[in-house]
């Protein structure tokens, strides 16, 4: 997941103290989605920690004391490389009056580890402190679990019935292998065949310095996710007998050059229409390089400036990162194998195997190996339907009052929508938060959403889906 972004209802500021107090009265469905929140954070749902099935059990009994049937709760195990995991499935019986398919709605349960020791509050509590939620998958993306989880909730007990089925479909190795993504798609396409998928771990609203809101974000493409593992080999010795080719000083040189490469700019007309679009509302030098990359994405100023800005660097063209290490097995041993882990985003159009061929010529020495991990996924782009994009101007509308420039573009990172586009079915994401650049903690320390932000989102898909599937 990558922005989220922050909603107020009606006409409350978005700037300064945050809106909603601690102490302030909650509704009943803010204490429900809230509490369901609260809840599924404590839950650490990251690989090698076997929480994912208690936070499946949970989110059924929520949903089975709510009304919804034994019949349309689904949940199936799967192996992710090795780590037991599940997925979940939820189908919303319409009455069929539309006469059309179904509609997905995606999220996933499963979060990046955190390490307690590494936060000043513990991850895997929520805390609000200082007019933020604070824990892991605040953000990302225990708050679409939550709001997807807490609407169904709300709906059925108003006793709304849609024109057509919906389904929550919750991965429970999206941050991981995708083996659980993988499988899900594969069953919604036989058996469900939706007319669209939509998906809360991506969009939502972009916001100034100032917290107002600058447009509503969808993401209606993303990158290739690829690993790779850059291994050097060496026969060792004792480390009191230095040799000149260290396993670990040849891996550390080679680490430099793919720290230092520059992938070539790249520019589609749905990243060129982004920055044009953004860049009419963003302010300064950053906003004018944006408006001169739509119109030249070979204006060498505008590029320099969007790559010193990580959240817009990986728009410009591919990017790759070493992630991890491991080298050596004895302190008192040369080392005889040393390995990175370098995870890449591939452009649309790149290819993993030319990123291969370029991180080869980077490096330019032929004993470091590199080996592709998995079997990555290369989705096309989708297209923000008339319908769905009225949906989300009638939800702007009501909680803001005035309407909001509405975006399309492409995610830099990865999300379970890449899989439904794969298989032919049009997929954007349109998530009910919001939040500035520097706000965005997903995967990192202190991940944070705005409490503010929390609340006034709450509506967004209850609003949404009464217009894709009211009667």
């Amino acid at each position: 997941m990558r922005l989220a972004g922050l909603l107020v209802a009606g006409a409350v500021a978005l700037s300064g103290a945050p809106a909603f107090a601690q102490d302030r009265e909650r509704s009943e469905h803010e204490q429900r989605v809230y509490d369901i929140y609260r809840d599924i954070i404590a839950f650490r749902t990251a690989k090698g920690h076997g929480q994912v099935d208690d936070m499946v059990s949970y989110l059924t009994a929520r949903l089975s004391e709510a009304g919804f049937a034994d019949e349309d709760i689904m949940v199936t195990d799967y192996d992710s490389d090795g780590d037991p995991t599940q997925g979940l499935i939820v189908r919303y019986r319409g009455n069929g009056s539309s006469g059309e398919k179904p509609i997905v709605l995606l999220a996933h349960m499963d979060v990046v580890d955190a390490l307690p020791e590494d936060w000043v509050r513990d991850p895997f509590t929520l805390t609000e402190d200082n007019g933020y939620f604070y824990g892991r998958g605040t953000m990302d993306n225990k708050y679409g679990v939550a709001n997807l989880t807490g609407t169904f909730i709300r709906l059925m007990e108003e006793g709304w019935t849609p024109n057509r089925d919906l389904y929550l479909v919750f991965s429970g190795d999206e941050e991981t292998g995708m083996v659980s993504t993988r499988a899900q798609a594969k069953w919604v396409a036989e058996n469900v065949d939706p007319d669209f998928v939509l998906n809360s771990d991506a969009g939502g609203i972009g916001l100034r310095d100032d917290f107002e809101p600058l447009a509503q974000r969808v993401q209606a493409a993303e990158k290739t996710f690829v690993t790779y593992e850059l291994t050097v080999t060496n026969q060792g010795g004792h480390s009191s007998r230095p040799r000149k080719d260290n396993a670990i000083y040849e891996l550390a040189d080679a680490l430099q050059k793919v720290r230092t490469y520059e992938f070539p700019v790249r520019a589609t007309p749905l990243t060129r229409s982004y920055f044009a679009a953004l860049g009419q509302a963003v302010p300064g030098e950053l906003g004018a390089a944006m408006r001169t990359f739509a119109e030249n994405p070979e204006d060498a100023a505008a590029v320099t400036t969007l790559r010193s800005v990580p959240e817009f660097l990986g728009t410009t063209g591919t990017t790759c990162i070493a992630t991890m290490l491991r080298a050596g097995h004895a302190e008192n041993a040369l080392p005889q194998t040393a390995t990175a882990t370098v995870n890449c985003r591939v452009f649309p159009g790149e290819g993993v195997e030319l990123t291969a061929q370029r991180l080869a010529e980077a490096i330019g020495n032929p004993d470091v190996g590199i080996t592709m991990l998995g079997d990555p996924t290369e989705s096309p782009e989708s297209t923000l339907r008339e319908d769905v994009g009225a949906a989300l101007e009638k939800s702007l509308m009501t909680r803001f009052g005035r309407p909001l420039p509405i975006v399309p573009y492409m995610e830099s990172g990865g999300t379970d929508g890449m899989h439904y586009r794969t298989l032919g079915y049009n997929t954007v994401a349109i998530s009910g938060g919001a939040s500035r650049p520097q706000d965005v903690y997903a995967h990192g320390l202190d991940e944070r959403m705005r409490v503010d932000a929390f609340y006034a989102g709450l509506d967004h898909w209850t609003i949404i889906l009464k217009v894709l599937a009211g009667s």
